[in-house]
């Protein structure tokens, strides 16, 4: 992938219903070269689909946070696995530094945030946590 690749996929992002015409414009290039990239993205696998982001998608979760949580001993396995049965956790991510896992939540409300990580902190072997609200999703892919 060269400039020319990561240039077509930035304005893609930006407005992926953008006409080929409009496309090669910003990029100015030939609407010939940019169909060529494109299909070579495609079948390079560089790109691997098109969607919609629908106002549902996008409200699903009104209220969504980041735990990062330490575990005792050797048990983060079996945390992962508890974890992974909550309806709320979105994500459940392994990391390095001081945090052994960190989980993404969303929620319908505050209240029901607030029992969310009330549960997970009674977990057998969770020995410490930090939570962050996201307040704004300003890049999403």
């Amino acid at each position: 992938m060269d400039d020319m690749d990561s240039r077509i996929i930035a304005a893609l992002r930006r407005d992926a219903r953008m006409s080929l015409s409009d496309l090669a414009d910003v990029l100015q290039t030939s609407r010939t070269t940019l169909r060529t990239r494109l299909a070579r993205l495609q079948e390079h696998g560089e790109i691997v689909g098109f969607t919609v982001l629908t106002r549902a998608d996008v409200m699903r979760d009104p209220v969504r946070g980041l735990m990062m949580i330490g575990i005792e001993g050797r048990g983060t396995e079996r945390i992962t696995r508890q974890l992974g049965s909550f309806a709320e956790v979105t994500a459940v991510h392994s990391t390095n530094g001081r945090w052994d896992v960190i989980v993404e939540i969303g929620t319908d409300t505050l209240e029901a945030f607030d029992a969310v990580l009330t549960r997970i902190r009674r977990l057998e072997g969770i020995v410490a946590s930090e939570t962050n609200l996201l307040l704004k999703t300003r890049k999403s892919r």
